[in-house]
């Protein structure tokens, strides 16, 4: 294996669509003028354009991109099948993608963060029947849970086949779960945070492989701001029965004031662990161990859906086409890197 690269690595910089300008949005667009092989050709948002280009000359994030990165209508992303060849979907996990993910991969190949665990099944068959009517390629659940995580796992427990596997996420805001509160009629703003147990944590760190309800491993805290004239009783039960984000969970439910949200709830870090304890042998006991602490939790996610448009890419460019997820990936696609250039430094 050569460094010569291949006509996919010499051609032109792979040509990429940020659909949605949340905070997810906002990441790509600093993970892209990150990557050298990339570049954008613009931002396809629901909000009218001259709005979100003033929003972002007031950024300090992107205050100099701001000039630099054309921003259209999300309805007009058709008239750019022939200009781009991939697209970032940086919508949320409970209304967007179920709609925008088949709709975009018939038309382009895509690359997703949906996470809402149970329904990645049901949502990569319909990304997958979409992406092979139109002869395209997308890469689902793309992130760090599910993503990154997910692929800790398999590795664990294909090394320790005789063990048990535990995911621990936070302490950290849950761009998902957030956005799900948000969602909620009579919340006007809110943020939850995702909170692992500190002694279940330790028990397994030390070898322990106990069995866990989902309530003995996380509880989570919301901080909300309603609606003038909402019915705090009516939100608070609708947050805390909220299937596949809350329901089964010990959920605290705080109600606070924009100013508050604003000065002490701004930030988003998250993290977590994978930690799966196991045996070798006859009784020699092992325990892997993978980590995250991010200061920005949809900066990271950003990266990662980078790094897997350009793996997407390129299997585009070997003729495969459907629905993948990072399992199916092969990891030097994620890299720029030549595959020498791999074996020699990181093997």
């Amino acid at each position: 294996m050569g460094d010569t690269m291949s006509e996919v690595e010499r051609r032109e910089a792979i040509r990429v669509g940020i659909v949605g300008y949340g905070n997810l949005g906002r990441g790509a667009e600093l993970a892209l003028h990150d990557a050298p092989d990339m570049r954008i050709v613009g931002i396809f948002t629901r909000r009218e354009p001259e709005v979100l280009s003033r929003a972002r000359r007031d950024d300090p994030a992107v205050a100099d991109l701001a000039d630099e990165t054309a921003i259209y209508p999300l309805d007009s992303i058709r008239d750019f099948e022939s200009e781009i060849d991939l697209l970032l979907l940086c919508g949320g996990s409970r209304s967007d993608l179920p709609e925008q993910g088949p709709a975009l991969a018939r038309y382009f190949n895509t690359v997703d963060s949906f996470d809402i665990h149970s329904r990645i099944p049901e949502y990569h068959a319909a990304v997958d029947a979409a992406a092979r009517a139109g002869d395209n390629l997308s890469i689902v659940s793309v992130g760090w849970d599910p993503g990154l995580f997910s692929l800790n796992r398999l590795y664990a427990e294909a090394v320790l086949s005789r063990g048990k596997t535990y995911t621990f996420w936070g302490k950290g805001l849950s761009q998902g779960h957030s956005e799900a509160v948000r969602r909620v009629p009579g919340v006007k703003a809110g943020v939850q945070y995702t909170i692992p147990s500190a002694e279940v944590l330790e028990r397994v760190r030390a070898g322990e492989r106990p069995e866990l309800g989902t309530r003995e491993r996380h509880r989570r805290e919301c901080y909300v701001v309603l609606d003038q004239g909402a019915d705090a009783a009516e939100v608070e039960r609708a947050i805390r029965t909220m299937p596949d984000y809350f329901e089964g969970y010990e959920t605290e439910v705080h109600f606070i004031t924009e100013e508050e949200l604003s000065a002490e709830h701004s930030a988003m870090p998250h993290g977590g662990n994978v930690i799966r304890g196991g045996e070798t042998g006859l009784t020699n006991n092992a325990v892997i161990e993978f980590s995250l602490r991010l200061e920005s939790n949809p900066e990271f996610t950003a990266s990662v859906l980078v790094a897997y448009g350009r793996a997407a890419f390129r299997l585009y460019e070997r003729g495969e086409r459907g629905a993948r997820t990072v399992l199916d990936i092969p990891p030097a696609l994620l890299s720029p890197r030549s595959p020498a250039e791999l074996m020699r430094e990181l093997l």
